[in-house]
């Protein structure tokens, strides 16, 4: 009987280890291990632990308030609740010229976490390379479109990505922060899965989200459970009392479209932001465009519309238009939407 009971012990031993290792690798990889624990009988129902999760046809369950959600029900629907609320969360563009529309919809995203967590501010985290390159979001802008006072948003500037890096980690489980972005140009050799395991990781056990802001790179692994592809949309007119404006730029607008997610659920999105409501609308009539298509592109460019007036070259009067030195154009603010 001995050696049974000795075979018996060791059993449940590794099981117990096997099952802490699923947990483990579950919240630095952003899954949903399925739970494989049998409830132990007579247990009261608020002995189990509340952060248990099932998976159920495929899709994990999990609690409400774990997510941020967007306000759209068809993204929110497709991403299994929102944007999971502790976890790092990618937001991708493809081009150096989609940087304004990351920084417009992580904007969006920020407006919608201090909503909840007033009184606490923003660290946004970046290179020297990635703040000449794209600037910094304008301060007026930010109240006018997000609702962000200037004081709520914070800058740290590295001379390297390994000191951005470092910075993002030791911030990720600061509690005086609501939210901390890093922004990324391009696709690093230090933005491995090691290195984002270890942000999601931080962001997990502080339960605050962590958004990583991509920049003209590829679409490499990473360990954020989720990845939305965010461009430029093409505005729509202005709405007025007698109905749209014709030739007139109205919200700020969104392509989003899911590269990855927990239910792996694809989906595009054209999203505009409300900035008297703070709060996304999706779109579904065609937009107008405010740029005609390229001439190497399919659609020719639109007939010629209202026309109007600007004063002839080099009548401008003196102070109107600020010099280089006054403006640089790698310090100037970056376009948000």
């Amino acid at each position: 009987m001995l050696p049974e009971v000795n075979v018996m012990a060791r059993s449940a031993v590794a099981r117990d280890t096997v099952f802490a290792l699923r947990r483990q690798i579950a919240r630095i990889e952003g899954t949903l291990p399925e739970r494989l624990e049998a409830p132990v009988a007579g247990a009261p129902a608020d002995a189990v632990r509340s952060d248990m999760t099932l998976v159920r046809r495929g899709l994990a369950v999990a609690s409400a308030d774990a997510f941020l959600r967007t306000g759209i029900e068809r993204l929110d629907t497709a991403l299994g609740g929102g944007l999971p609320r502790a976890a790092m969360s990618e937001i991708h563009g493809l081009e150096t010229r989609d940087a304004g529309a990351v920084a417009g919809f992580a904007l969006s995203l920020v407006s919608l976490i201090l909503k909840e967590k007033q009184g606490l501010p923003i660290l946004w985290v970046g290179t020297a390379e990635i703040f000449h390159e794209a600037g910094l979001p304008y301060a007026r802008g930010l109240h006018a479109l997000f609702g962000i006072e200037p004081e709520q948003l914070l800058f740290s500037e590295a001379p390297k990505l390994l000191d951005a890096l470092w910075i993002a980690e030791e911030a990720a489980r600061m509690t005086a922060f609501a939210a901390v972005i890093l922004e990324i140009r391009g696709s690093p050799r230090l933005l491995d899965l090691t290195a984002t395991r270890r942000l999601h990781a931080r962001a997990q056990s502080a339960g605050r989200p962590v958004l990583l802001l991509r920049q003209a790179g590829e679409a490499d692994p990473t360990a954020a459970p989720v990845r939305l592809i965010v461009s430029a949309a093409p505005a729509a007119s202005r709405e007025t009392v007698a109905g749209p404006l014709a030739g007139s730029i109205g919200r700020p607008a969104f392509k989003v479209d899911i590269g990855k997610s927990r239910t792996a659920l694809p989906g595009q999105f054209t999203l505009e932001w409300n900035p008297n409501e703070h709060a996304f609308a999706e779109r579904a009539e065609n937009s107008i465009a405010v740029v005609p298509a390229s001439a190497r592109g399919a659609d020719p460019a639109p007939a010629p519309g209202a026309l109007l007036a600007f004063p002839a070259l080099g009548s401008f009067a003196a102070g109107d238009q600020p010099s280089r030195q006054q403006h640089p154009a790698h310090r100037g603010p970056r376009r948000a939407g």
